[in-house]
């Protein structure tokens, strides 16, 4: 099918019912762009923010929205959220003025900073005359939006229409037919996940020399401070890592940053015997940071990410059972886990909360075999630290974590790849006084629908904690879990 050209380098003169009224404004790039159900589902402020370009909601979109809105699920929430939001805009507006085009408010959009929307929002208020291949009937939501934005090309000479889908199938479709798709971007917390904060940098081999002149140093009990000045402390970051890389070289987490001066802690050295954690060791660098960092009093907010292998739940785990049990920071441990897909019933498994949410907790029972597993007093002994574990580790699920406050425990997030970052605030929120988070996951193994390793809830913490002086980040890069599985992750 031949496609007409469209002028990129004109400006849109809008559609035709709001040409009038935009002839006052200055057009000059702007786009249109057409927006897909799924969008408005994974974030209901998609509308505002598209800055000064305009936005194009097809009929049929506004019948799937329709159709998804009951039930307890994230997309359900998200789809009466938008149902209020274009409620809000078209109350009172004449059938002229939705025909022109809505004023998109700047009030909603939440976007920390950016320009606020001043563009216009256009319903679809006739039908257009858009003709698909014979191989794409018209009868599916995909191809009718296809139909939709077609049209809008053909008869939108002026404007760049684009379709904004999060879709990838749609929009290989739409390149195939000479639409123009993009993903939606503006929920990506950052553009590359190869640049999140890894939590530890090594020191440049010239540090000392530029950085060691007007050196202080002193010790508070067991705990060895530094004071340095130069310019390498304007890119660190409260509790990142820093050590050299060299044998003998120093590992420690900085404390306070104040102009070109930082105070550095040097860590405490898991990886010895006589400073295990419930028993267990750091084996590399990463896990030693994560162990001091977990053992912090200081830090309420920890978040590791790592493959799978690489200690995440042990540690965390480990750190929680020393902290709970031994020096009674803690009254207990929760263990929780996305369970997919999120919000719905947990199902029709019998038992309590707790009982139905042991299939999903494979990582704790595992984790908790190999930290009791050597514990004196051969099998009754495992028995009885097996029965006092329990009752001092609660498993709960995410699904009835609204309203909740937790005091003074100890909260493990498992898989927290796979929340949102909507849902990764609901669930930090429910932190109380003497409560202490851990966010543990992998962002290469997502199974949330439409979330991405830069639309995670966890690389959405990452980037937004970075530099809060009560949390701190590691990234484990090492798997310690089996020669087999270390290679396997190599080669597989």
């Amino acid at each position: 099918m031949k496609q007409r050209s469209v002028s990129e380098a004109g400006s849109t003169a809008g559609l035709a019912a709001g040409a009038a009224e935009a002839k006052g404004r200055s057009r000059a790039g702007r786009r249109l762009f057409v927006l897909d159900t799924n969008v408005l589902m994974h974030d209901p402020t998609a509308i505002f923010r598209f800055e000064e370009h305009d936005v194009y909601l097809p009929m049929v979109v506004l019948e799937e929205l329709d159709a998804h809105k009951k039930g307890l699920s994230e997309g359900a929430r998200n789809v009466r959220q938008v149902s209020r939001f274009l409620d809000d805009m078209m109350r009172d507006a004449t059938k002229e003025q939705i025909d022109r085009g809505l004023q998109l408010p700047s009030g909603y959009s939440g976007n920390h900073g950016k320009k606020p929307s001043t563009g216009r929002l256009y319903f679809q208020t006739r039908q257009l005359s858009g003709a698909l291949p014979e191989g794409l009937p018209g009868q599916g939501g995909d191809n009718t939006i296809l139909a939709q934005t077609l049209a809008l090309q053909s008869e939108q000479r002026d404007a760049r229409v684009i379709l904004v889908s999060k879709d990838i199938n749609l929009r290989i479709k739409a390149a195939v037919l000479g639409v123009h798709a993009e993903d939606y971007y503006s929920d990506k917390t950052l553009e590359d996940a190869d640049v999140l904060y890894s939590g530890m940098s090594a020191l440049p081999t010239d540090f000392w020399e530029l950085h060691g002149k007007d050196m202080r140093s002193w010790k508070d009990g067991e705990r060895t401070f530094y004071e340095v000045t130069g310019p390498a402390v304007r890119e660190w970051q409260p509790n990142q890592g820093v050590f050299e890389d060299t044998p003998e070289g120093i590992e420690g987490i900085v404390r306070r940053i104040g102009g070109d001066t930082a105070t550095i802690e040097l860590t405490r050295d898991y990886r010895n015997e006589r400073h295990s954690v419930w028993g267990i060791t750091a084996r590399n660098r990463e896990q030693n940071f994560a162990l001091n960092l977990l053992m912090d009093p200081e830090i309420d907010f920890v978040t590791v990410l790592g493959p799978a292998g690489t200690g995440k739940t042990l540690l965390a785990l480990a750190a929680g059972l020393m902290q709970t049990l031994e020096t009674n920071r803690f009254v207990e441990i929760i263990m929780t886990r996305v369970t997919i897909p999120l919000g719905e019933d947990i199902g029709f498994l019998p038992g309590t909360e707790e009982e139905k949410m042991e299939p999903w907790m494979g990582a704790l029972m595992d984790n908790l075999e190999v930290l009791t597993g050597s514990q004196e007093g051969g099998n009754w002994g495992r028995a009885a630290t097996n029965d006092l574990l329990r009752n001092r580790i609660k498993i709960r699920s995410l699904n009835f974590m609204r309203g909740r406050t937790f005091l003074n425990r100890f909260l493990i997030l498992d898989e927290a790849q796979n929340l949102t970052p909507k849902q990764m605030k609901a669930l930090i929120t429910r932190a109380g006084p003497g409560t202490k988070l851990a966010c543990l996951g992998n962002i290469a193994q997502i199974d949330t629908p439409y979330l991405t390793e830069m639309t995670s809830g966890l690389t959405y913490a990452v980037n937004r904690f970075r530099g809060w002086p009560h949390s701190g980040h590691i990234t484990l890069v090492r798997g310690e879990r089996s020669r087999l599985a270390d290679f396997a992750s190599d080669i597989l």
